[in-house]
């Protein structure tokens, strides 16, 4: 008969220690539990009394026994409980078990959120954990297993990281919010009749810029939907609603694109309300596009048609306005940008390749809007 009283260091051990209790021990190198050394049963009621994951591995072959705070570490793992640590943990042994070594040796280790791919769920993952590795000795002062605690850290590493992509992210955007600021500043007060003139049409290119930038930072997006971001440019020319149609299948921009194209499409609604289809009660204005599969060579096509306004004229200098549209706009979509004027209305044409709508951002200041513009008198 078992000597019961040889159990009581397993009291308040929670379910792990009925399943100790239960366990073949003779089976593996630690023999039969009423024959456990001090040493053991002093360790093992620790640990097992302890709320934070923790196990022991006892012997040379790291038999394995831990507490119910440890069991979601091991997930979906075959039975851990009197198995060797080599088995257990045999897709990272060869990490783990030069640590596990040098402990037993005498020397512990600490290591915070320390990487490693596991498979406790019948797939590899990444995880993190910050452990440390202590020897534990017997009576005789000799080393006889590792207590191993045990904490996880994935969710925290996974949010820092990903709080670091966005800061980075958010760091890039307003460089190029920035960088957009200063040139339409100076472009603006340069091309201006007046000062009014020039107040005017800043704050107006300012908005801009602020509704799609509102639509890059709805719903933590890092890109923007195309027909949102040319929606909130047009909605201060509540005169042309009902006569603008929008059409093409969802696509996001990134944030640079997003910017120039709705200081593009400012641009264009401006000039047709003064001198376009929106000027007459009967104009009209489409803007559509063709889009192919992300990613891909095939060609994406976005067109701004004007009809049923007075005959097109090609202006006889180019303002700041033609210069974003023709240049800002074909660079950052690198693509091309051609206006033309026939008599039935004007029409704008951007066209590029789908996988440009798929590449990341320079981080670098855009130069092309804070160059220097022609130093002469332009049309709007």
């Amino acid at each position: 008969m078992r000597d019961e009283g040889a159990f009581h260091f397993l009291d308040g051990g929670g379910s792990m220690a009925a399943a100790i209790r239960g366990h073949n021990w003779a089976s593996t190198s630690l023999g039969p539990i009423d024959r456990w050394d001090a040493a053991l049963r002093i360790a093992v009621s620790m640990m097992l009394n302890s709320s934070f994951p923790g196990c022991i591995f006892w012997g040379p072959d790291f038999i394995s026994i831990y507490n119910d705070a440890f069991k979601p570490i091991l997930g979906e793992k075959p039975k851990a409980l009197g198995r060797p640590l080599r088995e257990v943990w045999s897709e990272i042994w060869p990490t783990v078990g030069p640590i596990a070594q040098k402990a037993y040796r005498g020397e512990a280790t600490f290591s915070e959120d320390f990487p490693v791919v596991i498979n406790r769920h019948g797939y590899p993952e990444e995880a993190w954990f910050t452990f440390c590795y202590s020897p534990v000795r017997d009576e005789k002062g000799h080393i006889a297993g590792i207590l191993a605690t045990v904490s996880e850290t994935t969710n925290k590493v996974r949010a820092e990281q990903k709080l670091h992509l966005l800061n980075a992210e958010l760091s890039h955007r307003m460089k190029n919010l920035l960088a957009m600021v200063s040139g339409l500043a100076g472009q603006t007060l340069q091309f201006a009749a007046s000062k009014e003139e020039a107040h005017r049409t800043l704050v107006q290119r300012l908005s801009v810029l602020a509704e799609a930038h509102s639509v890059l930072m709805e719903g933590r997006r890092s890109r923007a939907p195309m027909r949102a971001v040319i929606e909130r440019a047009l909605s201060p020319f509540r005169s042309g609603r009902g006569r603008i149609s929008i059409d093409g299948a969802p696509l996001d921009l990134s944030d640079k694109q997003a910017l120039s194209l709705a200081l593009a499409i400012h641009e264009l609604a401006t000039n047709s309300i003064k001198y376009g289809a929106l000027s007459a009660p009967a104009g009209e204005v489409a803007i559509c596009w063709k889009a192919g599969d992300v990613g891909t060579e095939d060609e994406f096509k976005l067109v701004w048609i004007e009809k049923g306004g007075p005959p097109a004229k090609e202006p006889l200098r180019a303002g700041f306005g033609t210069r974003l549209i023709g240049e800002v706009l074909a660079a950052d979509f690198r693509g091309k940008v051609s206006l033309t004027y026939p008599p039935e209305g004007f029409r704008c044409e951007l066209a590029t390749r789908m996988r440009e709508l798929d590449s990341p951002d320079s981080p670098e200041s855009d130069p092309r809007l804070l160059a220097p513009a022609p130093s002469v008198p332009a049309t709007h």
